[in-house]
């Protein structure tokens, strides 16, 4: 054997035994994408009832959006007439109502005041005690 032959076989190795350690990482590398692509297969399977449930749960969702919504146009229009109302009695019932409040606060102050001069002994009427009077 040359000098070139073996030198010819020893990079002939060398290629080999490169090409055996650059092997093993693209198996390895195979081997993941074929666990991958399982998983993503899996994922898909498992999707579909997944997106089912979701939708059916959106239609459930949206049909009790639509009775909230039914419920506060309802409490809206009730608190509107609740206002309405309200305007309604203050504007009808509450002049009058202030009139007869005063009237007995008049009433009942002025009872008070004749029955404390009724207590107060004889001959002292002319000289009340009071704002402006004499003492």
């Amino acid at each position: 054997m040359t000098p070139t032959q073996i030198a010819a076989l020893i990079a002939a190795g060398a290629f080999v035994l490169l090409v055996v350690l650059l092997a093993i990482p693209l198996v390895k590398l195979g081997r993941t994408l074929d666990e991958t692509t399982t998983a993503i297969r899996k994922a898909h399977e498992n999707s579909d009832p997944l997106f089912t449930g979701a939708n059916s749960t959106l239609t459930h969702v949206n049909t009790q959006l639509e009775r909230v919504d039914g419920i506060t146009a309802n409490a809206k229009s009730v608190s509107g007439n609740v206002s309405a109302m309200s305007s309604l009695f203050t504007a009808t019932l509450g002049g009058p109502l202030v009139k007869t409040a005063a009237f007995s606060y008049g009433v009942s102050k002025a009872l008070r005041a004749r029955r404390k001069r009724k207590d107060e002994p004889a001959g002292r009427h002319s000289r009340r005690k009071g704002k402006g009077g004499l003492q």
